[in-house]
């Protein structure tokens, strides 16, 4: 084939392309009609599995769920990756000024041992102190005579500040504390090391050995009563209006439908 068929064949396939796209608006409509929700690690499973909820309803739109973090869900927000950030802690005084922070749900932070663990409870200061490194052995807790490691979470995690805020009171977490990078990877890190602490969502801790902070068993009950102390909201954040696609999706998530299938799976309704 010389240059000049070459070349009259390519426009037609651009031609042929062009018309494709004017023709076919639900092409166009696929991307503008997807919703995205980014952020925290903790919310992700409950945000799918909304989703997929939702889509029975509205097959018409998509719902995109993708982690990251929290800190990672406001910066998406902030670029307009995303339609709705997702965020497992308070928002801070800088963040509330620039976009709206909707609670979907509360959620206990567990904290978290292994099964073989005779330990079944401890204070927030005696928390403090273990991931602190002041308490290095599980003795000085009425354990045996183990190493305690204990497992945080990554910067930037919505649980990780959470936990600073509710049981650290800003003492930083020891450097030889082990990271993980969601609910799930400690989750797995605990269950199989007899001498590890994480902590992580209540609403994620099944088969777990989960313990009493202050005396008080971690539970939705005990959560919605305000007895349990250590307790977070989970937030749907957005930047001025949403989409009519995403206001959809967040009108789901506060119908009596949505409330209850997250109450179903261990968190605590908010209407």
């Amino acid at each position: 084939m010389d240059w000049s068929l070459k070349r009259l064949w390519l426009v037609f396939c651009l031609a042929v392309a062009l018309v494709l796209v004017m023709v076919c608006p639900g092409c166009k409509n696929r991307s503008r009609r997807a919703v995205s929700v980014v952020g925290s690690t903790s919310i992700q499973p409950f945000a799918e599995l909304l989703a997929g909820e939702f889509h029975k309803k509205a097959p018409d739109i998509e719902i995109d769920v993708q982690g990251g973090g929290s800190t990672a869900g406001i910066q998406a927000l902030a670029t307009g990756i995303a339609d709705i950030g997702t965020c497992s802690r308070s928002l801070s005084t800088e963040e509330a000024a620039l976009y709206k922070g909707i609670v979907i749900a509360r959620d206990g932070l567990a904290v978290v041992v292994h099964q073989s663990n005779p330990i079944n409870g401890l204070t927030r200061q005696q928390i403090q102190d273990i991931f602190s490194g002041k308490i290095t052995n599980w003795r000085d807790v009425g354990g045996p005579d183990m190493v305690v490691r204990p497992v945080s979470r990554e910067e930037g995690s919505g649980t990780r500040e959470a936990f600073t805020k509710l049981v650290m009171d800003n003492v930083l977490v020891a450097s030889s504390a082990l990271t993980q990078e969601s609910n799930g990877a400690v989750k797995e890190l605990v269950r199989g090391d007899p001498g590890a602490i994480g902590y992580m969502s209540l609403g994620l801790s099944g088969g777990i050995k989960c313990l009493s902070i202050d005396g008080v068993v971690p539970s939705a009950s005990t959560v919605a009563s305000g007895q349990y102390p250590l307790v977070r909201p989970f937030l749907f954040v957005v930047k001025g209006a949403p989409r009519p696609e995403a206001q959809r999706f967040i009108d789901f998530v506060l119908s009596s439908q949505g409330q209850r299938l997250l109450e179903s799976e261990g968190l605590v309704k908010v209407q």
